[in-house]
C-alpha cells in the first residue's frame, strides 16, 4: 500500500471514529421500540438506527484490545460483527437494555479475533486459557503494585484462585505470553549456517524400527486368531467383544446378549483368558520371541 493509500485509509478511519461518536444515544423505550420493529417486521430503517447508535461502544471497545498488536480497524471491523449478532439474537421482551447485550457479543467477537491473530500457535482454546490471556497481565500488574520482574509460586497461586484455573495453566500461560513467535527457518548462532528446524529431533520410529513392530505386529495377530481357535464359542465371543475391540462391551452388556448373569460373565472371560495365555505360551520357541509375546498381553 502506497503513503497516499495509507493515509487515505487513516482519514477514512477517523472519520468512522468521528461519525460514531456522534451518534446519538437511544432512550429506553426508543432503544425496544426500534428492536421490535427489527424483529417483528425486518425494519431495516431500525436496525440501521439501533447499530448506528452503538457504534460508539464498538470504537470504545476496540480501543481496550489496541495493545494486542492488531490494527485497530480490524478490530472495530470484528466488533460489527458482534454488534451484528447482538441485533439478530436480541429479545425486546427481556428486561434488558440492548446497549448491555450488544457489549458481550462485541467483546466475545474482539477476544476470539485476537486469540485467532495474536500468535500462529492456537492460544486459549479453553474458557480457562481465555480467562488467562485476558486477565492475567492486568492481575500481574496488580501484585505489588506491578514492581516484581517475575511471579513466584504465592503469586500464581493467587491468580489461579481468583480465576478459578489450576497453578498449571498460570504456569504455562506465562511462559506462552512471554514468549514470541519464531520462524523455524530463521538462522541460529553467530555464523548463521543452521536454521531452528535442524535442532528438531524427529521422534517418529526409524526404517529399522517401523519394520520390526509391523512385524511383531503381523505375528502377535496370527499367534492370537490360532490361540482364539482353542476357545469355546461363548469363550471366543467374550474375548472378542471384551479385549478384540476398540470400545468393549459391558459385563452387564454381554450377560443379556447371552443370558447369563454378569458375574457368569466375569468368569469365563477370566478361565478364558488364562486358557488363550497358555495356548499363547506354548507358541514360544525362542526367546526372542518373548518379546512379541508381551506386546499380546499390553
Amino acid at each position: 500500500m502506497s503513503m497516499i493509500d495509507t493515509m487515505s485509509a487513516q482519514r477514512a478511519d477517523r472519520r468512522f471514529v468521528q461519525g460514531a461518536m456522534a451518534a446519538p444515544m437511544l432512550a429506553r423505550e426508543h432503544e425496544l421500540e426500534l428492536a421490535r420493529r427489527w424483529r417483528e417486521n425486518n425494519d431495516q430503517a431500525a436496525l440501521h438506527e439501533l447499530v448506528t447508535s452503538y457504534l460508539r461502544l464498538v470504537v470504545a471497545t476496540a480501543g481496550r484490545y489496541r495493545n494486542y498488536g492488531l490494527p485497530m480497524p480490524d478490530l472495530v471491523q470484528e466488533g460489527m460483527v458482534g454488534l451484528m449478532q447482538a441485533a439478530a439474537r436480541f429479545e425486546p421482551e427481556r428486561d434488558v437494555r440492548f446497549s448491555t447485550y450488544a457489549a458481550w457479543w462485541i467483546r466475545s467477537a474482539m477476544q476470539d479475533f485476537v486469540l485467532r491473530n495474536w500468535s500462529i500457535v492456537r492460544t486459549g482454546t479453553t474458557a480457562a486459557q481465555k480467562s488467562l490471556f485476558f486477565n492475567l497481565r492486568r492481575l500481574r500488574a496488580r501484585i505489588d503494585g506491578g514492581r516484581k520482574q517475575q511471579m513466584d509460586d504465592d503469586d500464581r497461586a493467587a491468580i489461579a484462585q481468583e480465576l478459578d484455573v489450576g497453578i498449571a495453566d498460570v504456569i504455562a500461560m506465562e511462559h506462552r505470553l512471554s514468549a514470541s513467535d519464531q520462524s523455524l527457518n530463521a538462522p541460529v548462532g553467530l555464523e548463521g549456517e543452521s536454521v531452528g528446524q535442524d535442532f528438531i529431533a524427529d521422534e517418529r520410529p526409524n526404517p529399522e524400527e517401523a519394520l520390526a513392530d509391523g512385524h511383531d505386529s503381523r505375528t502377535r495377530t496370527r499367534w492370537i486368531a490360532s490361540s482364539l481357535a482353542t476357545l469355546s464359542e461363548r469363550e471366543q465371543i467374550i474375548i472378542r467383544e471384551r479385549r478384540l475391540r476398540e470400545e468393549g462391551s459391558t459385563l452387564e452388556e454381554l450377560g443379556r446378549k447371552l443370558g447369563i448373569s454378569k458375574e457368569r460373565v466375569r468368569q469365563i472371560e477370566h478361565r478364558a483368558l488364562q486358557k488363550l495365555k497358555n495356548a499363547l505360551l506354548q507358541r514360544v520357541k525362542d526367546p526372542a520371541d518373548e518379546a512379541i509375546l508381551v506386546g499380546a498381553f499390553a
